[in-house]
């Protein structure tokens, strides 16, 4: 029978160094990847790409098991798979949401809440119930009771397989159950590669590979990049009053344009890892033009005049504006037309403020 390694589901092998599952010795419970991962946050090999989406669900759907959907709070839109409940018949599902502690300290837990529901609905996507999970990565123990008190009620005899966005926090969750560091967990996507059993308690846990988001900024993102795109602290959002015509850049990935403001508020939630630029809508062009990848960076795009270009009417009396993968702006007041300019890969949303 084939060894599997403990951190990511691989089969271990010891003959090829360049391919996935390799170990220096057979007697190691983990691949060097995860060895690498865990003690020097080396990817060593890029998988944030590599996961085939459809094929996962379809191991997920052969299983006898209640579902744990797990979803990042701050990148909720993106954690979203759509259809779920299409690709998952009869399957039961527990929306496990993780990272709401990285929310400023002042919003109200039930507006977000509801505010996830208010989205599922939107989205068509039906759960048997919402357990909201923050400080998992401190194990925190109201956290993992309210996990296994939806697992005790939904599970009615069966296993349960965690599912969701890479670098959603189902390691990190998985982890906080065993109550100690079995799995590796990483910034990187595409930690986990396979269906990985755990034995617990008198049934077995299932980890699954990361869903990758071919929309999200962070599957396009470098590797070494991710460290200043990525949520690790409670967000710090910053503040603009803007009127008449005004442009926002986040560092390198994400210019928006505002046409005609009139005493317009935008908040922006991204994180603090990324310079923001202010400055008049009119010299937008030449900026970027001229200092894409110098002044304005982290970028993945070498050449302003590729990246798509999302234009809408703001319709909404307080709107997000968010950037698959990396944050979003709140925008409330009065402006005629507003242009967002991202990757040509990366999805752009509008839709009622979360906060």
């Amino acid at each position: 029978m084939s060894k599997t390694c403990k951190g990511c589901g691989v089969i271990l092998q010891n003959e090829d160094k360049e391919a996935l599952g390799y170990t220096p010795s057979m007697e190691k419970e983990y691949c060097q990847r995860c060895f690498r991962l865990t003690h020097y946050n080396d990817v060593m090999i890029s998988m944030q790409q590599g996961i085939d989406n459809d094929a996962l669900l379809e191991k997920v759907n052969a299983l006898d098991a209640l579902v744990l959907w797990v979803v990042d709070v701050v990148d909720f839109e993106s954690s979203i798979i759509k259809g779920i409940n299409r690709h998952l018949i009869g399957k039961d599902i527990v929306l496990i949401c993780t990272k709401s502690d990285l929310l400023p300290r002042d919003v109200n837990p039930n507006k977000i809440a509801n505010f996830i529901l208010h989205r599922l609905k939107v989205n068509g996507i039906h759960v048997k119930g919402v357990v909201m999970c923050p400080n998992l990565h401190k194990q925190d123990e109201e956290s993992v009771a309210s996990i296994e008190a939806a697992m005790d009620h939904f599970r009615a005899g069966r296993d349960v397989v965690l599912l969701g966005n890479a670098n959603a926090g189902k390691s990190t969750l998985l982890n906080a159950l065993l109550q100690k560091q079995a799995l590796t967990t990483s910034i990187h996507p595409g930690t986990t590669l396979d269906i990985n059993p755990i034995l617990y308690n008198d049934y077995t846990l299932y980890d699954t590979p990361g869903i990758v988001n071919k929309k999200s900024l962070l599957t396009y993102v470098p590797e070494d990049q991710l460290k200043d795109a990525i949520f690790f602290k409670q967000l710090n959002p910053k503040k603009y009053q803007l009127k008449d015509n005004q442009s926002l850049a986040i560092g390198g990935y994400v210019r928006l344009d505002l046409k005609a403001c009139e005493q317009v508020s935008v908040v922006c939630y991204f994180s603090e890892s990324l310079t923001i630029h202010r400055g008049k809508m009119e010299q937008a062009d030449e900026l970027w033009e001229r200092h894409l990848g110098e002044m304005l960076s982290p970028t993945i795009d070498s050449n302003y005049k590729d990246m798509k270009k999302y234009t809408t009417t703001k319709n909404i009396k307080k709107m997000d504006i968010v950037i698959a993968g990396l944050g979003w702006f709140c925008i409330q007041g009065e402006v005629k037309d507003i242009h967002v300019y991202v990757n040509k890969n990366v999805d752009v949303l509008f839709r009622e403020a979360m906060i």
